[in-house]
């Protein structure tokens, strides 16, 4: 049986994208052990799963010193750890991985869930971007295996380094839902990071014109900033936030709610060519959509006709879009909804994920 060691740098609990693929390799015979760690007065209990997990405690938390004690660290941890094959999630862990590949000779596996050197914490941070970029020319072009979550960014990599990368897009495993259990009140969701232009801040403005309850499920840098945002707009009774939920948790609130929103900006290029895992949550909740104005979300609303794209950034036209969808019977939409539930799911997709293993 092939070991491979999966390697993230956040907690492991509320990352789905890498539970799908550590139970997709463990369900056709591979062993799975999943790296990951604690963030102090963050991180709650690990959950179970039918996988091995190890969580580093670290002294740092965020920053350089961060980075530097996470990549010694998984270094160590890789070099004397059993494995055939080793899987790196993003350029944050990609070093340590790509030097004990090389070292033992074992085969390494790149998933890039994003343009991580064009994300917009970076884009005033030119010394910082310059050290992600410099890692990401020297380690990319000599990777083998790699695949990432949209075919913008896939082919973004090609025209930059010349690789080819599979697509492996993030879609939630496909489940029934209780048609009879769906609920007529008007809820709207967002769940995904509370960070910078991800228009966290227009959903909340949106609200005042809108009659509902908006749950913004997540954390991030700005959450701080749209809470105070929402208390002076006086709309605390109308914007709940729910932290950080476990997706095991999160499916279910997803569920019950009648609208979901995704209104990232097209600030950089990291969200110009993102896919978020947010947009099918909602479809395999069975709920319509509200997306951006961007590449890939207008192909998905093309093709499948689950929701509208933002015709425009400002809060009462938005508000406007909202009221529309939320108002209209969740049960007319749902043959267009179920028909994309079925073919965007990770039953199909894993097929393609398993080709770079085997």
């Amino acid at each position: 049986m092939k070991k491979v060691i999966i390697s993230v740098t956040n907690d492991l609990n509320t990352d789905q994208r890498v539970d799908k693929v550590a139970n997709s390799l463990l369900d056709n015979g591979f062993s799975v052990l999943l790296v990951g760690r604690k963030i102090r007065n963050f991180s709650s209990p690990l959950i179970s799963r039918s996988y091995d997990c190890h969580r580093f405690s670290l002294i740092f938390d965020k920053g350089f010193l961060f980075y530097l004690e996470f990549n010694i660290r998984l270094f160590f941890f890789l070099f004397f750890k059993k494995s055939d094959i080793l899987l790196s999630n993003d350029l944050d862990t990609l070093l340590p991985n790509f030097l004990v590949s090389k070292l033992k000779r074992k085969k390494l596996v790149y998933d890039s869930h994003e343009l991580f050197v064009e994300v917009p914490e970076l884009i005033h941070r030119p010394i910082v971007k310059r050290v992600w970029l410099l890692l990401e020319q020297f380690c990319l072009p000599r990777i083998r295996y790699s695949y990432t979550v949209s075919t913008s960014i896939a082919n973004y990599y090609h025209e930059k380094y010349n690789i080819n990368m599979s697509v492996v897009r993030n879609f939630p495993f496909y489940q029934k839902i209780d048609v009879s259990t769906l609920v007529n009140d008007k809820k709207i969701i967002y769940q995904g990071a509370v960070n910078q232009d991800r228009g966290v801040d227009l959903m909340i403005a949106a609200m005042q014109y809108v009659d509902a309850k908006l749950y913004i499920a997540g954390t991030g840098d700005v959450l701080d900033q749209m809470v105070d945002y929402v208390i002076k707009l006086n709309l605390d009774k109308k914007v709940i936030f729910l932290g950080q939920v476990p997706f095991q948790k999160l499916s279910k609130i997803t569920q019950s709610a009648s609208l979901g929103l995704s209104f990232e900006e097209d600030t950089c290029l990291a969200y110009r060519y993102s896919l978020p895992n947010k947009i099918f949550d909602y479809i395999h909740a069975e709920i319509p959509v509200l997306i951006s104005n961007l590449p890939e979300f207008i192909s998905v609303i093309k093709k499948y006709d689950v929701g509208m794209v933002l015709s425009s950034r400002d809060p009462k036209e938005v508000a406007s879009q909202i009221n529309t969808l939320i108002s209209s019977d969740r049960k007319h939409m749902l043959p267009k909804i179920k028909l994309a539930k079925k073919d965007l799911c990770w039953e199909n997709e894993q097929k393609k994920l398993l080709s770079l293993f085997t």
